[in-house]
């Protein structure tokens, strides 16, 4: 019997070989998953691809903005979720969408993400109140051109889903560095293109107030030493973005 939900499940992959089966399993209720790999060297792929329902495509990953667009391309069906990886779908948060989607009233709705960092839960540092959209209509709804923090623009309205998205990310502190300087990186990249060039407030001020909005004014104290970490190396991802910045325009001398 043919499946009536028409949901195109999302994913853009780089060796995630140790989420995939559970990602997949979670997604129970798409119609079709569809995963953009990045040419990962684990098994990835080969695990994806033993699902009938999973289709896979590889891609040389460019920005994250350009990737999921891409995905979204690939979708057989108007109705999408794109969920990371590291997203933890709960039975409760996929039932949502399926009563959602027998009657929508909105193009894209956000969903609330509880985050969780070296397996502690993040209650503040400015993570309270953070919306993600993770269900939308793609004919209403595309990624902006940003090679990092891409957002989705939505061409219509909006609304929250009732339950949230624990969102298990950064398991270690090597693991949290590593995508910081990734970021870090892009960012340079964005300003560049640009024309911004760093000075002195770049490199002083503004890491200086990065870690002390995060860690005071957005409460992340109240988190604790993990509070104190996040607040610490965003701070110093902010640093680094600028060093990368200044050394692209040096490239040029």
């Amino acid at each position: 019997m043919e499946n009536p939900v028409k949901i195109t499940a999302l994913a853009i992959t780089l060796n995630e070989a140790h989420n995939i089966e559970g990602y997949i399993k979670s997604l129970w209720f798409a119609d079709e998953i569809v995963v953009v790999d990045s040419f990962s060297n684990d098994e990835t792929v080969a695990l994806a691809s033993r699902h009938e329902k999973v289709k896979v495509h590889q891609r040389v990953f460019d920005n994250f903005s350009a990737q999921k667009n891409f995905a979204i391309s690939k979708a057989k069906n108007d109705w999408v979720t794109f969920f990371d990886l590291d997203e933890e779908i709960t039975p409760e948060l996929a039932n949502e969408i399926l009563e959602t989607f027998k009657n929508p009233t909105a193009v894209a709705y956000l969903v609330k993400r509880d985050f969780y960092f070296m397996g502690k839960r993040i209650k503040y540092s400015g993570l309270q109140n953070d919306y993600i959209v993770r269900f939308f209509n793609k004919k209403y709804c595309l990624y902006n051109a940003n090679l990092v923090h891409e957002t989705l623009e939505t061409d219509g309205k909006t609304e929250n889903l009732k339950n949230s998205l624990p969102h298990h990310t950064y398991k270690s502190f090597d693991d949290y560095t590593a995508k910081m300087h990734q970021y870090s990186a892009l960012q340079a990249e964005m300003l560049f293109k640009k024309g911004k060039r760093p000075n002195y407030y770049h490199f002083l001020f503004r890491p200086f107030y990065r870690f002390w909005n995060q860690f005071i004014f957005r409460l992340g104290i109240l988190d604790g030493k993990e509070g104190f970490i996040l607040a610490y190396v965003s701070a110093f991802s902010v640093f680094k973005r600028y060093v990368n910045l200044w050394l692209l325009h040096k490239k040029l001398n």
